[in-house]
């Protein structure tokens, strides 16, 4: 008999150790409390069911309200001044339950020593407004203000103050679990270091400073408080930058200043530069060659997309993943080159633009804006330096041409081809190189952006989301297949192969996809500006994201345009194909017809 209670005990001990790991008083109980413990844990009922009796112990006892809602719960109960003088007997019909309004008196700690179930007149207050029974604890409870809360401590070195912070935690009805796991629905942190934080920011678990549990505590007496409540706690969250002092190498000074500010903003401080103090040296790796400083254990040399990632995700993101290396990869600068604003050619391929435009114009009067109510010349004028733009889109047959690697997408090069092939070959690569900005588009910004479960909530709401991108999607798969098309029409090369019919065939898609984007595309630019301006996480996600060398270092805004310009600068290319095509070939009136639903498509 012996041997089995041993056995019991030993088995409710260590079904008790992650919520009464600080609490020796359950673990040193005997073998009939540990079961009612258990009772407690897993609402089981081990015991025989007895009658409650409330005792109101001074202050309590004259609480108006309190006497009343024990009264509404038909609840029986008796007055007492000193506990210690009061008599329970040998009567086991009753369950007694003390209330205290101090749990740092006398009376408590008496009470406690000798294993009394104790609560304070929030649990009767609540218990009453929600006609539910008095809730059944194992330890002493004051409130409800953490009911159903799992808390993790992690970063605490003062075990004085974290048994402090526990013992709050249970009188407010919360548990505690020495490990993390996905039970624990809040991270108490001193830190943001540790295997704790980290696993909390990828389960997106609340990380939360000790005033948060000390500031509740505050609020104890108040029935309807809860220590989750959003609002209340959003103020206790553990900034990304705690215990951080960073500096920053190789930034312009506006954007140095404005990510000082920002550090400050979230928790941090910064130096200068070489200052021993600094934790945390961020560097802009594409203007950065050598470093003044060597990395150490006392300081990380790091990426900017580590600064900003921190404050997307609002936690401290980690190190290993965003150290600086030295970056000269072909990847980065054949992006750059692609997506520069300026190509080796511009001033030749300015003035063939500006010469070709300027007949077109005169031709078809092909304009992606509204002309102005001026005379002819001057909207003649307009009309041409908006569409002059084109030259300045990434579209550079030349780059595309010497950075594309031989497959299936790379066109064949003949040195003799006609002059009509040479220009649907650059027709091709254009809108090869269009499709691969659009899918930018979409894969680092509008995918990341509707993405389910991210770290911190959303970023974004959906509306605007759809503000933003509007028809992009669409617009991309139209061009895809308009790309595969010519893809295939070129492989299989003759001059009786009809350009202009791949444009007809896809006239209705383009119809319906462009003018939604088009003209909300200032809306478009507006949101972005405000967004940015008034959500520092969506400000740290462009950040992140223009930093890319898939965006050429350009904006969002910038990379969006791309569709404003992309219809006018087709025009223009299949104008010229249909200058190199001759009077008996078919596709001479196709390519007019082709060109003819582009404005369509324009106006």
């Amino acid at each position: 008999m012996a041997d089995s209670s041993m056995v019991t005990l030993g088995t409710a001990r260590s079904l008790l150790v992650d919520t009464s790991v600080y609490d020796s008083r359950i673990v040193e109980t005997t073998k009939d409390q540990v079961f009612l413990a258990l009772a407690c844990e897993d609402g089981e009922d081990m015991l025989p069911k007895v009658e409650t009796r409330v005792v109101l112990v001074g202050e309590a006892g004259r609480n108006g309200a309190l006497v009343n809602a024990l009264q509404g719960i038909n609840t029986p109960f008796i007055k007492t001044e000193n506990v210690q003088e009061f008599e329970e007997g040998d009567n086991t019909d009753f369950e007694t339950v003390f209330v205290l309004t101090d749990f740092n008196s006398p009376d408590y700690t008496y009470l406690y020593e000798r294993d009394n179930r104790i609560v304070g007149p929030p649990v009767v207050l609540h218990c009453a407004a929600t006609e539910e029974p008095l809730h059944f604890s194992c330890r002493p409870l004051y409130c409800t203000a953490m009911l159903n809360l799992s808390l993790c401590f992690t970063g605490f070195k003062n075990k004085v103050e974290m048994k402090n912070l526990v013992n709050l935690v249970h009188h407010m009805g919360g548990a505690i679990r020495k490990d993390f796991s996905s039970k624990v629905t809040h991270l108490v942190a001193c830190s943001t270091h540790g295997e704790k934080y980290r696993l909390a920011v990828c389960m997106g678990t609340p990380i939360l400073s000790p005033s948060w549990i000390l500031n509740a505590w505050e609020r104890r007496d108040n029935v309807h408080f809860h220590a989750n409540d959003e609002e209340f706690r959003t103020e206790f969250k553990v900034p990304p930058f705690q215990n951080c002092i960073l500096s920053f190498l190789g930034f312009s000074e506006e954007e140095k200043a404005n990510m000082e500010e920002r550090t400050l903003k979230h928790g941090g401080r910064h130096v200068e530069v070489g200052d021993d103090q600094c934790t945390h040296m961020v560097v802009e790796e594409n203007s950065v060659k050598d470093l003044p400083v060597s990395p150490s254990k006392k300081l990380f040399v790091v990426k900017q997309e580590w600064f900003w990632g921190s404050i997307q995700m609002d936690a401290r993101a980690g190190e290993s993943m965003y150290l600086y290396e030295k970056n000269d990869s072909p990847a980065m600068k054949k992006a750059v080159s692609l997506l520069s604003l300026t190509t080796p050619n511009s001033n030749r391929k300015r003035r063939r633009l500006r010469d070709t435009l300027a007949q077109l114009t005169k031709e078809t009067e092909i304009s992606p804006f509204p002309p102005p109510r001026k005379r002819p010349s001057a909207e003649h004028s307009l009309s041409i330096g908006s569409l002059l733009d084109i030259s300045n889109t990434p579209e550079s047959c030349k780059a595309l041409a010497e950075s594309s690697k031989p497959s299936k997408s790379s066109t064949p090069v003949a040195s003799k081809q006609s002059a009509r092939w040479q220009v649907s070959k650059e027709l091709y690569q254009t809108e090869s190189n269009y499709v691969e900005i659009l899918n930018t588009i979409l894969q680092l910004f509008k995918h990341p952006l509707e993405k389910e479960g991210q770290v911190g909530g959303p970023i974004l709401a959906q509306e605007e989301i759809k503000t933003i991108f509007g028809s992009i999607p669409e617009i991309y798969e139209v061009h895809t297949r308009i790309k595969n098309d010519l893809e295939e029409l070129l492989t299989d090369w003759s001059e009786s192969k009809s350009v202009g019919n791949v444009i007809l065939k896809y006239s209705k898609e383009l119809v319906k996809a462009y003018p939604p984007f088009v003209n909300f595309f200032e809306m478009s630019k507006e949101t972005i500006v405000r967004c940015e301006k008034q959500k520092p996480r969506f400000h740290a996600f462009l950040k992140i994201n223009q930093a890319k060398p898939e965006c050429g270092r350009q904006t969002l805004a910038e990379l969006l345009i791309r569709p404003v310009q992309r219809l006018p600068s087709v025009a223009l290319l299949l104008n010229d194909i249909k200058k190199h095509t001759s009077d008996d070939n078919p596709d001479k009136i196709t390519l007019e017809r082709a060109i003819e639903s582009l404005k369509e498509v324009m106006t």
